[in-house]
């Protein structure tokens, strides 16, 4: 049985209830392409019933993250950005009470990118709740400074903690550092060169990109993403950024582990992957020359329509 009538026999089981948009590619070709219909949200935003198809847009919640590490990737190798080594309080000179306190200052951009900031961060709540991390993020009147600002708990590096604070730090790097918003220049330099003409960011009450979650992509161009990476970058993203941005840099759990924004499977069966709340996936399997680009409607939900669909792609 084919991956298309995999697919299908999920769909048509009832297993994937909320399932929006579906893109296979392997070896560069499209394999499957489907879409349906059923309620959905944008950062919380009701939008009703939406019929989905080829070119309608969808939030892609915490993929973003990922997408953020590509474009600091190049904007790295354009020389614009520090390097992961650098100091991370130190691209904010405007607090100088925390880039003056020492414990702060053994932060690296890298401590960001992976997520082991050693702040006090909690995104286990749903992201209705003001006390989830995130939302009190955005609901903060500096973004930045409350990143920054949150109590020390434990040393940087030691332990992953799912941080969308972290990615909203790489994205205020990736703006002042070339000049210009995260979203324009991702536009120019990723979105442009991968034919990639048709997106949206949301942006928070100060009209900065929400770096953490808010891109929304048409399912084919989030493919399109994922075939870069598999790829190796082409000459749009340095190759050697695509190897450094998928190096297992820190356990979650046994066998699956983060790079620089980007989940990795380490086990027999490796793949990079973006998640996002909701059923958001865009998964990359290199030795199978796979691409996999999910959207669904499951926020803040446990049950995973992306994850059956998954299951019936890789035939597991």
């Amino acid at each position: 049985m084919g991956v298309a009538e995999r697919v299908d026999g999920v769909v048509r089981a009832g297993r994937a209830p909320h399932l929006h948009g579906l893109v296979v590619m392997r070896g560069g070709r499209v394999e499957v392409e489907w879409y349906g219909a059923g309620r959905d949200h944008h950062l919380g935003e009701d939008l009703g019933h939406v019929v989905f198809g080829r070119d309608t847009l969808h939030d892609l919640r915490s993929v973003s993250k990922s997408v953020v590490a590509l474009v600091y990737g190049v904007a790295l190798g354009e020389g614009l950005v520090p390097g992961p080594g650098e100091s991370l309080v130190g691209q904010f000179p405007e607090y100088p009470d925390l880039s003056e306190d020492p414990e702060r200052g053994r932060l690296t951009v890298e401590h960001a990118l992976t997520m082991t900031l050693g702040l006090e961060w909690d995104e286990s709540l749903p992201y209705t709740d003001p006390a989830n991390g995130e939302i009190a993020m955005e609901l903060a009147p500096d973004r930045y400074r409350y990143v920054l600002g949150r109590p020390i708990v434990e040393a940087p590096g030691e332990r992953w903690n799912y941080c969308g604070g972290a990615s909203a730090l790489i994205g205020a790097i990736i703006a002042r550092g070339t000049g210009r918003a995260l979203e324009e220049y991702a536009a120019e330099r990723l979105f442009k060169p991968l034919g990639i003409s048709r997106y949206a960011w949301g942006k928070g009450s100060d009209g900065v990109a929400a770096a953490a979650s808010g891109l929304r992509l048409r399912p084919v161009d989030l493919a399109a993403i994922g075939q870069l990476v598999l790829d190796g970058g082409r000459d749009i993203v340095p190759g050697a950024w695509i190897q450094e941005m998928s190096r297992p840099r820190v356990v979650i759990e046994d066998g699956f582990e983060y790079g620089y924004q980007w989940y990795l499977s380490t086990g027999e069966r490796r793949w990079v992957e973006g998640i996002g709340n909701g059923g958001q996936r865009l998964l990359v399997v290199p030795e199978e020359q796979l691409v996999v680009a999910v959207t669904a409607g499951e926020y803040d939900q446990a049950h995973s329509s992306a994850g059956a669909v998954l299951d019936a792609v890789l035939d597991r």
